[in-house]
């Protein structure tokens, strides 16, 4: 069971949000809709950021170690011997090495999106109901 509140002005949305959390309502029992990001109610509600950019993250770290291990292994293994120079330089396979940043990071940023999102559910994606321009808050009770 939720209680739902709809609003036709930022304004009153806003002022509401503000009388449910001083009320005791927890953050967690309300959920938010508006025609455009209210950054304000993110305030208000004291939202956590995403662990979105921890994932991508993790994944460009992986991409550029990935980068430098692929072409230093490789150089290893087929060795090439071309004037003097070192089998394993460094500046030649930072090209490489941040190609696979900007891969890994940006694959795993999306991985991160879809599971903190958990939109693999299909029955939250579909919903009978419309958010054009009105500013709601559902309330969860019990």
């Amino acid at each position: 069971m939720s209680e739902r509140l709809v609003f036709g002005s930022e304004h009153d949305f806003l002022h509401k949000l503000e009388e449910l959390v001083k009320s005791g309502v927890k953050p967690q029992d309300i959920q938010i809709y508006a025609p455009h990001p209210v950054h304000k109610a993110e305030e208000i509600l004291e939202m956590k950021p995403s662990f979105v950019r921890t994932f991508a993250l993790i994944g460009g770290l992986t991409g550029a170690a990935t980068g430098y291990l692929f072409t230093s292994l490789t150089a290893l293994d087929w060795p090439l011997p071309v004037g003097n120079k070192p089998i394993v330089g460094i500046p030649p396979y930072t090209v490489i090495a941040f190609e696979l940043m900007v891969l890994f990071g940006g694959l795993s940023a999306f991985l991160g999106f879809i599971v903190t999102s958990r939109m693999p559910a299909v029955r939250t994606i579909i919903s009978q109901d419309e958010f054009r321009d009105t500013f709601e808050i559902h309330v969860r009770k019990g």
